[in-house]
């Protein structure tokens, strides 16, 4: 490996310039914990090298201050989303992601998959609030559902649409849960343990509120198919 291409070191963060070359795409920068200055520098580090710039978990504060320095920087505030495109590159992956929620509370973990899928070149189909508690709404849907190549539902509250949504289509089904719900729901637990004890087969499960893991994962499925 070059280790000029390896990291570039600045003290407070180490970035991997060299990710996109074995990955696929450039390091993302997750912006929680990390000051706006610090999300700044890092993105202009990484748009430095010619690299696109998707960071995630950023507020208003921290878009501010990339755009301070890169001035073509775009905001998804209900996906918490920073994006600043320094490529052309918009090769569409094999197939679609159909990304579906529960519920309504359940769309800014869904558009962090969404617009990260989108950033990594993939066309998406977005259903919304088609939860349990009205499943003629998904099952009017599943026309659309069943097109996709790989199906992403997140859910929050008791998490049961994946093992719905499982039982009725034949495709791999990313399942993801949310923090939303009442106290006994313990901010997302409740429906991670349903999503990981699925009797439908074709279920895998991302980490609480983890729209990014599973928009990567389903990017890679589409590649590699």
């Amino acid at each position: 490996m070059n280790m000029k291409l390896s990291y570039e070191d600045l003290g407070f963060a180490k970035i991997d310039h060299h990710r996109k070359q074995r990955k696929g795409f450039p390091e993302v920068v997750y912006c929680e914990g990390k000051t706006p200055e610090q999300v700044a520098k890092i993105a202009q580090r990484i748009a430095r090298q010619k690299h696109d710039v998707l960071a995630t978990r950023a507020d208003r504060k921290a878009f501010q201050a990339v755009k301070k320095i890169l001035k073509n920087a775009k905001y998804h505030e209900l996906a918490r989303i920073i994006i600043v495109k320094k490529t052309n590159d918009r090769r569409l992956a094999t197939g679609d992601i159909c990304i579906i929620t529960a519920g309504t509370a359940d769309i800014p973990v869904a558009e962090e998959a969404a617009v990260t899928a989108e950033f990594l070149g993939n066309k998406v189909e977005r259903i919304y609030d088609v939860g349990v508690a009205g499943i003629h709404r998904l099952i009017r849907n599943l026309p659309t559902i069943k097109k996709a190549k790989v199906v992403i539902v997140v859910a929050g509250m008791e998490g049961a649409l994946p093992s719905v949504v499982g039982g009725l289509i034949d495709k791999p089904i990313i399942a993801v849960p949310t923090s939303v719900g009442y106290g006994a729901s313990f901010k997302g637990l409740s429906a991670l343990l349903t999503m990981m004890n699925s009797c439908a087969p074709g279920i895998g499960v991302v980490n609480i509120d983890n729209g990014f893991g599973a928009a990567v994962l389903a990017h890679y499925i589409l590649k590699c198919a």
